[in-house]
């Protein structure tokens, strides 16, 4: 997926965190290997809560010093540059979110922060590292990302790579704001594990509201200039969005890790699940639709 030519995007949406390596996380009494690190990915990609594994504070956060910000970019820097990609994105579901959250669910849309670290972050929810994958934390309305994570997401999870299929994983986690600003969160006990729990359910739910955007995103224009943040997608950009939420199926994550499949500790969803539920929001779905915690099959 491509932003339009000659697009323009403000700089100032995407803050710049971290850089200090962070808390390395202790799990299993060791620090991160690649074991751990494929745990750490199965409880908190794409939306856990860091600070239950993390055991950092859920009160204070935030990196000390003067505050950074991703520039000004061009369409041209957004479609090969990770930082401007993730802060056009950001832009682009800003602009939908804006317009269907009032339509569809009578909620005004309030726009979350989001930071783009590397090595380490504090937040609200803890100090993470970047094996911790993308996270959105609800106790700061705060998407992270280490955008170096796609590198991972493809050389060790098979996902296909491309701009849409990392563009996907941004769009899930602002899924989870709105899920949050719905009152999915207080709704959903999201300290259970298994296939039916409603951690995945709310995982799903991220994945449906995450290709609701994806579905519109070539015919919402850009407040600024009217002209649409993206050109129509393509059938193999579609292809790596579906690609990149098969990755991160539970199935998959576990049997990546060489365990065996266990249904019990399902947290997000198998991969089949997640590329039924981004697809029902991509082909018209709603957000009554996406509504997974009420539906009777996942």
């Amino acid at each position: 997926m491509t932003f339009s030519e000659g697009g323009q995007f403000e700089g100032g949406r995407v803050r710049r965190g971290g850089g200090r390596g962070g808390r390395r996380l202790a799990i299993g009494g060791g620090g991160i290997g690649i074991g751990a690190i494929a745990v750490v990915l199965v409880y908190t990609l794409l939306g856990g809560n860091p600070a239950d594994l993390l055991g950092g504070d859920t009160t204070g956060g935030g990196s000390t010093g003067q505050e950074q910000y991703v520039d000004n970019c061009t369409a041209e820097q957004a479609n090969t540059d990770r930082e401007c990609r993730l802060s056009a994105t950001a832009q682009s579901l800003d602009a939908y979110w804006s317009q269907t959250l009032p339509a569809q669910a009578g909620t005004e849309y309030v726009a979350p922060g989001v930071v783009s670290f590397t090595g380490g972050v504090d937040t609200a929810c803890g100090s993470a590292t970047s094996a911790t994958g993308p996270f959105y934390c609800p106790a700061d309305q705060t998407v992270y990302e280490d955008v170096r994570f796609f590198d991972e997401l493809e050389q060790r999870f098979g996902a296909s790579g491309g701009p849409l299929g990392e563009m996907y994983v941004t769009a899930h986690e602002f899924g989870h704001h709105v899920e949050n600003q719905l009152g999915a969160f207080d709704r959903a006990d999201r300290s259970g594990t298994g296939a039916d729990s409603d951690s995945v359910r709310i995982e799903l739910m991220a994945d449906c509201l995450a290709g609701m955007w994806a579905g519109h995103a070539a015919t919402t224009p850009d407040p600024d200039t009217g002209v649409p943040f993206l050109e129509p997608i393509t059938a193999r950009q579609l292809d790596d969005a579906l690609s990149a939420a098969a990755a991160v199926g539970d199935d998959h994550l576990q049997e990546s890790a060489g365990q065996a499949v266990n249904p019990e500790a399902f947290t997000h969803g198998t991969s089949n699940q997640r590329v039924r539920w981004f697809t029902i929001g991509y082909e018209g779905g709603t957000v009554d639709d996406c509504d997974a915690l009420s539906a009777r099959d996942l």
